[in-house]
């Protein structure tokens, strides 16, 4: 997917595990390790704003682009 979520590596930056992220947002582990993984496909604003706040970050330090290789599909084509 050319989207990617760098949620982990903030993570580990400012010294957070899930569990204590999570709380903090008041969103379950669960959800939250599935925008982790990488295996979400959507998130609302309000959460973004929510993780920004809590890891005194920006919505681009999390959410990365990166184009397709040539030869590979993009999954939003169908």
């Amino acid at each position: 997917m050319p989207i990617i979520v760098n949620l982990d590596v903030m993570m580990a930056k400012r010294k957070i595990s899930l569990g204590e992220l999570s709380e903090r947002m008041k969103i379950t582990p669960s959800n939250l390790s599935i925008l982790k993984t990488g295996k979400a496909k959507a998130i609302r604003f309000s959460t973004l704003k929510s993780i920004c706040k809590e890891l005194d970050c920006q919505p681009g330090d999390i959410l990365e682009y990166r184009p397709p290789m040539p030869g590979e599909e993009d999954d939003d084509e169908e």
